[in-house]
This record gives C-alpha cells, sequence and structure tokens, in this order.
C-alpha cells in the first residue's frame, strides 16, 4: 500500500477529487495548510500598506491506495491539478505497513 500526499492549489480540489473517483479512489483526507516552495511568498498592498505573505494557502490531499494503483493516482492528481504556473504544488509517495478499518477490523487492503 502506499500514501500519496499532495499540497495542490486550492481551487484545483473539487477537479482533482472527481478525476480521482472516476479512477476508483474511494476516500481521501483533505486538509487546508499555508506554505511556500520555490516562489517563497510575496508582497501585496492592503489599505495603502505594503506586507509580505510569507505562507500560501494550499490544500493536501492524503491518499492511500493499492501499490499497484499509485503511479495512476500520481499521474491523474499531476495532470488535473497543473496549471503551469508557480505553485502547482508537490507530490510525495510513501510506504504504509498497516491499514485498519476501526469499524470492522478489516486489515490492509480490505480497509481501504
Amino acid at each position: 500500500m502506499k500514501l500519496i500526499i499532495a499540497a495542490i492549489k486550492p481551487f484545483k480540489l473539487e477537479e482533482v477529487r472527481e478525476a480521482l473517483t472516476a479512477i476508483g479512489v474511494r476516500g481521501m483526507m483533505v486538509t487546508e495548510i499555508k506554505g511556500f516552495g520555490s516562489q517563497s511568498g510575496h508582497t501585496e498592498i492592503y489599505r495603502g500598506a505594503e506586507y509580505a505573505v510569507n505562507f500560501v494557502p494550499k490544500v493536501k490531499l492524503e491518499v492511500v491506495v493499492s501499490a499497484a494503483m499509485a503511479d495512476q493516482v500520481v499521474e491523474t492528481i499531476t495532470t488535473t491539478a497543473k496549471t503551469d504556473k508557480i505553485g502547482d504544488g508537490k507530490i510525495f509517495v510513501l510506504d504504509v505497513a498497516q491499514a485498519v478499518r476501526v469499524r470492522t477490523g478489516e486489515t490492509n487492503e480490505d480497509a481501504l
């Protein structure tokens, strides 16, 4: 099993969710986050005063899938979340040692 963590632009969330559902992903966790990468923040003017915006709003998706499906999920997120502008996000893939469905006690891929 693989844990796929993706940080994407917030306005792409619904489109990515629909694309993942279409390929058979049955669940995901979503968290609103702030961060910075290559763009490392910028300055904005608000009511005549200039201030630094050091963190950019993002959405973090966490999806656990079978190892066989991981590449397809990464490709789907990449193509759907891409805007060709700086700050499109990052995707990380990690191994999952164990999963348990609390309600039934099912484990590993049965719990997904």
